[in-house]
């Protein structure tokens, strides 16, 4: 909280932070500065696209999706039913199977390029750079959470102030449905990555610095100090050896992917079935569709799925009392 309300001031004070321009904006990279507001934008990456399209926007290419799509049309629901909303029809999606399609967005040719969620390199973003100004991540890939995706993408395109409605009626709506689950508040909650079906040696999660565990605070739940231990350094990712299963006994829930067959497998193999979350039976199981897409909370996805993966993580918390 104190960051966001730090975020805030720093954009309510620069120069041009009232939806006027030239602005700058700060990152990983540098600083960008957008002389005049954009007419023509353009996102890559994850979920950047859904900021413009709150906002009323529809920009002029992004991302295809490439996990969670049930039908294969490169838009997961909330962004098509965002599209509908807006009697829009849907841009050019670009194919980011093999890394950032440079020549499709340049094709678009945007007025800016957002990227505040995203892996961006070095290389990439010098190349985007190239085709137009390009607002990166404040601090490390993939570790922005939602609500500054929402004021970095927001600021960039001259609405910084409906940019801080939108998550000011986000938060509303999280804390609506966390009143209705009082059973998640305090527990401590651990997102497992992957297990290996076929190798459960290794246990990887993600630390506190991901956006999936963030998402966890916003409902109430907590990070136990196996999962902080290994946040410190700013690593969004860790792995532990199965061997050191009983350092998770501090956990109370744990989040994945997959499905009862790699549950039978926990259940029997002699490490992970010490866990204490597997003895208890608090596992969420999550698989390749729009509510396992949705634990990774974008500003769009959050309202489509809200209840739904909360009454699952409650499921799971009244499991582990």
């Amino acid at each position: 909280m104190l960051i966001a309300l730090c975020l805030a001031a720093a954009f309510s004070a620069a120069p041009g932070a009232a939806d006027e321009f030239p602005v700058t904006l700060e990152h990983a990279f540098g600083s960008t500065t957008i002389a005049q507001k954009p007419q023509r934008v353009a996102t890559v990456a994850w979920a950047n696209h859904e900021v413009p399209l709150a906002l009323g926007v529809v920009p002029v290419g992004f991302a295809r999706a490439n996990f969670g799509d049930d039908d294969g049309d490169g838009l997961l629901p909330w962004v098509a039913e965002r599209l509908q909303e807006l009697d829009a029809d849907v841009p050019p999606l670009f194919d980011e199977g093999d890394g950032i399609d440079f020549e499709a967005v340049a094709a678009t040719a945007p007025d800016v390029i957002l990227a505040a969620y995203s892996g961006l390199s070095q290389s990439d973003y010098d190349t985007l750079s190239e085709i137009a100004p390009v607002v990166a991540y404040r601090e490390a890939p993939w570790a922005t959470d939602w609500r500054e995706m929402i004021r970095l993408n927001g600021a960039a395109i001259g609405m910084a102030a409906e940019g801080e409605a939108l998550i000011g009626k986000i938060e509303g709506e999280i804390a609506e449905v966390a009143a209705r689950h009082p059973e998640l508040k305090g527990k401590s909650a651990m997102f497992v990555t992957h297990l290996d079906i076929r190798d459960l040696s290794v246990i990887r999660f993600y630390t506190a610095n991901d956006t999936r565990v963030k998402f966890f605070e916003d409902l109430g739940l907590v990070s136990p100090a196996s999962v902080l231990g290994a946040s410190e350094g700013g690593s969004f990712s860790a792995e532990v050896s199965a061997e050191r299963i009983d350092s998770f006994d501090d956990v109370d829930i744990v989040v994945t992917y997959g499905g009862m067959a790699l549950m039978d497998r926990v259940r029997k193999n002699l490490l992970t079935s010490r866990m204490k979350t597997v003895e208890t039976g608090a596992v969420v199981l999550l698989g390749n569709d729009p509510v396992g897409t949705a634990a990774n909370p974008t500003p769009l996805s959050i309202s489509w799925v809200l209840e739904d993966y909360a009454a699952l993580l409650a499921e799971a918390a009244r499991k582990a009392e």
